[in-house]
């Protein structure tokens, strides 16, 4: 009795002894790439594919309108490859102000070939973070940016761009807190190599850290590399590694690595950041932000639709849809007979979420009203425009009706 109780100790302590192999950490599973993903492939996504893609001329999808923020996951194990990786073809993502953001350690775009042009706008990139670019541009390929925001990114690169005819032409965009990557040889926020060249029109460069070496946030790296600033160009606070203040004019490009093209068109400063993206400069800080209540059901996108449909653009600062709603307007929705006698242009009536901070921008020029839905009977009060692009834009944070009038 005594030896089978011995016996039965010395099983059970080897059985305890011995690890567990159904706790262990399973390794991460990565995604299956997906080539020319279709209509039904985004059903149910952000409105990008939700896996690694890979995009031809075959592709029977061009066009991507994203519904909601974009987010990729750590697949580290793909360290060579893209998540959203253009390799022939033309394409254009909308991003309708949403955000696309990381994953570590792996290209973000890839825009690859003389004849692939991709076109971003109104997208904000960030959060990328690791040893990769977070958008690369190279081979002849051509990538255009309008009303694009790279904030919080702690990439190599931000873009990189390079090979003979390769192009970025960005408009109106900000780069904000951004911290570069150490990386072997001379590069900055945005990076230019041989044979390829880098447009801005309008831009931001705000409270941005260069790696240890680097000086400059915009650098031409070899020879017959080209930089083109237009318009409204601002720096500020953008520092090297070590606190001193960072190159930022095209004149000191010139200096950096071999000869470069240097154009520079600048008008000069930008009073404060761009009227038209409210995503990122809310007009009113409060101590608590406010979101929209929770709902059982989904919130209706009507600004999305409306975005959509017409060649109005609304943006909010919590996305399009965060609870905000739009309308278009005729003459009967505005109910101001003196408007309608005047003449108007366009309307949209904006509620729900509208305290956010919403922003809308007419493709035409002329003068806009407000009418406060808060007021009865709706008075008409002016309302401070901005132009972009050619676009009439003006900003509310509360529900009301903009109105477009022609210009005296």
């Amino acid at each position: 009795m005594v030896k089978k109780t011995w016996l039965l100790c010395l099983f059970l302590l080897c059985v305890i002894a011995l690890p567990v192999q159904s706790q262990a950490t399973p390794a991460p599973t990565v995604p299956a790439r997906l080539d020319n993903p279709t209509a039904a492939d985004l059903a149910d996504t952000c409105g990008l594919p939700a896996t690694y893609a890979r995009f031809t001329s075959a592709a029977s999808t061009t066009t991507f309108n994203m519904t909601a923020d974009c987010a990729y996951h750590t697949w580290s194990t793909q360290a060579t490859s893209a998540v959203l990786y253009f390799q022939s073809g033309t394409f254009i993502i909308n991003g309708n102000g949403h955000s696309i953001s990381g994953p570590p350690h792996i290209y973000l775009i890839y825009v690859e070939g003389s004849n692939t042009t991709v076109t971003l706008n109104d997208v904000i990139i960030q959060n990328h973070a690791g040893n990769f670019d977070a958008i690369d541009v190279r081979a002849g390929a051509t990538f255009n940016g309008n009303n694009l925001v790279f904030r919080n990114n702690r990439s190599t690169e931000i873009l990189w761009v390079t090979g003979a005819n390769s192009r970025a032409v960005l408009r109106n965009v900000q780069f904000l807190n951004n911290r570069q990557q150490t990386r072997t040889g001379r590069s900055g926020l945005i990076a230019i190599n041989a044979g390829a060249g880098v447009t801005i029109t309008n831009g931001i460069f705000r409270a941005n850290r260069l790696s240890t070496g680097e000086t400059a946030v915009i650098t031409a790296v070899a020879n017959g590399a080209s930089v083109t600033l237009n318009g409204c160009m601002t720096f500020d606070s953008n520092v090297q590694a070590d606190g001193s203040t960072a190159a930022i004019d095209a004149a000191e490009l010139t200096g950096v690595g071999a000869p470069a093209t240097v154009t520079d068109s600048r008008t000069g400063s930008c009073p404060g950041n761009f009227s038209y993206w409210l995503a990122l400069t809310p007009q009113k800080k409060s101590k608590k932000t406010p979101r929209p209540s929770p709902t059982a059901r989904p919130l209706a996108t009507t600004c999305i639709d409306l975005n959509q449909a017409t060649g109005i653009a609304v943006r909010a600062t919590y996305g399009l849809a965060s609870g905000v709603q739009c309308q278009r307007l005729d003459g009967g929705g505005i109910g101001v007979q003196a408007i309608v006698d005047g003449g108007f242009i366009d309307a949209v009536d904006i509620w729900g979420y509208a305290e956010q901070g919403v922003e809308v921008c007419f493709p035409q020029a002329g003068n806009l009203l407000f009418l406060d839905a808060r007021m009865m009977p709706r008075a008409a009060a002016p309302l401070a425009a901005t132009v972009v692009n050619g676009m009439t834009c003006g900003a509310i944070e509360t529900p009301g009706s903009i109105v477009l009038m022609p210009l005296p």
